[in-house]
């Protein structure tokens, strides 16, 4: 680990002392976002020093074409970027003309930095002598209101120490920015407009290509000692610049504060030609209400999100920091309110991956928003997939598949495939299975069937249609192989017959068929309209068979475990606890080919099927094959750990399934990979989530009825969480002493604890 500066707190991610160093890192970590738009922590005054600039807005991207040394057929033709959007937060800070600049001043002391996740707000405060010899002192606090979530509000305060000063603040907007990440240096955003109306101020612009269009805006109230004074605004701009001076002769002591308030409007939301309308409707309905106030606002959303998604640890201060900042993140990344949007694995907190949706969503982020939030939330992010089947189908088409052939991309922001790396875009196809499966498990935890009838089955179609397609029938062994592929370990290449990808082919091949006949009994309007839409016939469905039926999965005698692909075990076998440690992370340190020639894995890869499957093995086999492959993990994946720490808790291997449950809850806070400044782990964030509801909780949907097998950690004293199980809000909570749960609905709920059906009543404490 590099970092040990985030202090243990509860409810807090707390910085205290001023590390220059650290400030890239900071800037991710206490980032903050409210689903409509995000930013990294920035400063809002000047600051000269290393940052990461980042503000974005959700749904707002911009096609960077492909960069790649020659051309292959099928190439995606361009990689998402989400787009560092205007710059709405920006103070400049003069203090008797001369600017604040914590890179520049003499000394800096008391500086600490809070990101609130039980109210939502981030502060700074600091004292800092400038050149002048003047000492100040800084009180800032900052939001994205989740209430109404274009706007955010800034409340900066500054008090001279040692002398009397005139201070000017200069808040402004600013769309002459650039990304980190880009492949050609490409202008992304086109200037419209730059406008001020009294103290407003609106940037209108839009991207590049993509054009969206946007506005940019502010507005700012000032006090003195906390009374409001009327500050005369002196406008400046230019062609992609708008500022507002305001000078005020403040006496030692006294503090002279803004409220800036700002954020985007977006023509996703609103008509194009009005955003600038649109953009003082919301300035005028915030300023009205004011900062306080908004912020009381914030308080009481964020109050009814953490009343459901809460979970408590009680005895473990960095444990319980830990689930808290991952839930805090993945609510401030996602809240389900508007169907065209998901999960981007950095969300709102850097430009890696391009912001974009990947198979996290459905393999790890569903399960999350599925027990956390209404069912509904869930069923959207489905729906986000079928509303993308058609440029499934295309990409499909591009790699030479026909018939309704659907291969979901690995990585995007329309259903088009972007991700331009070729052993990732045309190998890593296991990803289609996600797809299914994350249909699977909505049906299997909420038991709505309805989804499937209506717009499940002709995703699942396409998917099987694609399987049957990409196996290679091998006369040498009389079997279906998957060839030239990358699993979920992506430190194997061009590898054939992966075990994870063939077993979830075959399996999404046998749902398909078994979801077809049901719907030709149960949901016959259902069944002739989609056999209409999709054509398929007797003759094809025999064909997918065929090919589930004699699917080949590569097994090794001498270990009695599956192998991770046909030639796993030609490679030399150390297992990573002979490693040196100055070797990792091996990504940062190796070639590619030293590690493509290495037995060493990424993240779960046998290991992930046997998470996604476990019924379909027993527990001895999940024993043998955890005992085989993990030895060879080195955890480089943010996926990697929380999987590991649900297996080991099955086995009942509690301390190691608490050491992977603190490197999934703290891989961001403690920078196990040292990539931290780049953004956060978002997606794998909701692995955290499953260590401890499906991992130390044990939950399960067994026999159609909702399981628990509670574990605890023993430097916990207990843990607590809810599940929204159909309808019904249970509390799970697990101490030293036993298990109690307590239901929130009107009907009891009879569930299973260890194996013994337990009957659970309203607003009664049920012990197990």
């Amino acid at each position: 680990m590099n970092q040990e500066y985030i202090q243990p707190n509860e409810w807090s991610i707390l910085e205290e002392g001023f590390d220059a160093n650290m400030v890239k890192s900071s800037e991710s970590l206490f980032s903050i976002g409210n689903g409509a738009m995000g930013q990294r922590a920035n400063f809002e005054e000047q600051y000269t020093g290393e940052t990461f600039q980042g503000s974005y807005i959700a749904g707002v991207y911009y096609p960077d074409k492909t960069r790649v040394g020659w051309w292959k057929n099928g190439y995606p033709e361009y990689f998402a970027k989400v787009l560092n959007a205007p710059n709405w937060i920006g103070i400049n800070v003069l203090i008797n003309d001369e600017k604040l600049d914590l890179h520049t001043c003499i000394a800096v002391s008391d500086f600490r930095r809070e990101l609130n996740m039980k109210e939502g707000w981030l502060s700074r405060s600091f004292e800092a002598v400038l050149k002048s010899g003047i000492r100040i002192k800084v009180d800032i606090k900052r939001f994205l209101s989740i209430e109404l979530d274009e706007v955010g509000a800034i409340s900066y305060n500054v008090t001279p120490l040692n002398a009397d000063a005139e201070i000017t603040f200069v808040p402004y907007v600013d769309a002459g920015i650039t990304n980190e990440d880009t492949n050609w240096d490409d202008q992304f955003w086109d200037v419209l407009e730059v406008t001020h109306n009294n103290q407003q101020s609106f940037i209108q612009a839009r991207t590049m290509k993509t054009h969206f269009h946007t506005c940019t805006f502010m507005q700012s109230r000032l006090f003195l000692d906390a009374k409001e004074i009327i500050g005369n605004c002196n406008n400046e701009s230019s062609s992609n610049y708008a500022s507002c001076s305001y000078q005020q002769k403040v006496k030692q002591n006294e503090t002279y504060t803004i409220h800036k308030f700002g954020g985007y409007v977006v023509d996703r939301n609103h008509n194009k030609n009005e955003l600038v309308t649109a953009a003082k409707e919301v300035l005028d309905k915030a300023v009205s209400f004011g900062f306080d106030a908004l912020l009381e606002m914030q308080k009481q959303s964020w109050a009814q999100i953490w009343k459901m998604s809460d979970i408590t640890i009680s005895g473990d201060v960095k444990a319980q920091q830990g689930i808290r900042f991952n839930i805090f993140q993945l609510n401030q990344t996602y809240l389900g309110t508007d169907a065209s949007l998901n999960i981007g694995p950095k969300g709102f907190t850097g430009e890696k991956y391009g912001g974009s949706t990947y198979w996290d969503t459905e393999a790890y982020c569903i399960p999350f928003y599925m027990a956390t939030k209404d069912q509904s939330v869930a069923r959207t992010l489905l729906e986000y997939r079928y509303n993308h089947l058609e440029k499934a189908i295309e990409n499909a088409v591009k790699l030479g598949f026909k018939n309704g052939a659907a291969l979901y991309p690995m990585v995007t922001m329309n259903g088009e495939e972007c991700h331009n790396e070729w052993e990732i875009t045309f190998e890593e196809i296991h990803r289609n299975g996600a797809i299914a499966y994350a249909i699977y498990n909505y049906h299997r935890f909420t038991d709505d069937y309805s989804y499937i009838p209506e717009k499940g089955l002709e995703v699942l179609i396409g998917i099987a249609r694609f399987w049957q397609q990409r196996a290679t029938f091998s006369s040498d062994k009389n079997k279906f192989m998957i060839l030239g592929v990358t699993g979920p370990n992506e430190y194997e290449n061009n590898i054939n017959n992966n075990w994870y990808t063939n077993y979830i082919a075959k399996w999404c091949i046998e749902y398909a068929l078994e979801n077809i006949n049901i719907i030709k009994i149960d949901h016959i309007s259902d069944y002739i309209r989609i056999k209409e839409k999709v054509s398929f016939t007797d003759d094809e469905l025999t064909s997918w068979k065929n090919v589930s039926d004699n699917m080949y999965f590569p097994y090794s005698e001498k270990h009695n475990v599956f192998l991770q692909q046909d030639g796993f075990l030609d490679k030399e076998l150390i297992t990573v606890d002979n490693l040196n440690k100055s070797q990792r992370p091996i990504n940062q340190k190796w070639s590619w080919d030293r590690i493509l020639r290495s037995p060493y894995i990424k993240q779960a890869d046998v290991l992930q099927g046997f998470y996604m499957f476990e019924d379909h093995f027993s527990t001895e086999e999940l024993e043998r094959h955890f005992d085989f492959y993990e030895p060879f993990t080195v955890h480089e994946s943010s996926l990697s750990p929380c999987v590991h720490s649900i297996q080991a808790a099955k086995l009942g291997r509690m301390e190691q399934a608490y050491q992977f449950y603190l490197r999934t809850s703290r891989l961001d806070l403690d920078d196990y990979n040292h990539e931290v400044e780049e953004g956060l782990h978002i997606t794998s964030m909701a692995g955290t989530w499953m260590s401890i509801v499906e991992g130390f909780g044990g939950m399960r949907i067994l026999n159609n009825t909702l399981s628990f097998a509670p574990k605890i950690p023993k430097g916990w004293n207990s843990y607590s969480f809810k599940v929204n199980f159909r309808h019904q809000v249970i509390t799970v909570n697990v101490s030293q002493n036993g298990t109690h749960f307590e239901l929130e609905g009107k009907d009891e709920i009879q569930i299973l604890v260890d194996g013994q059906i337990v009957n659970v009543a309203p607003n009664n404490l049920q012990t197990a």
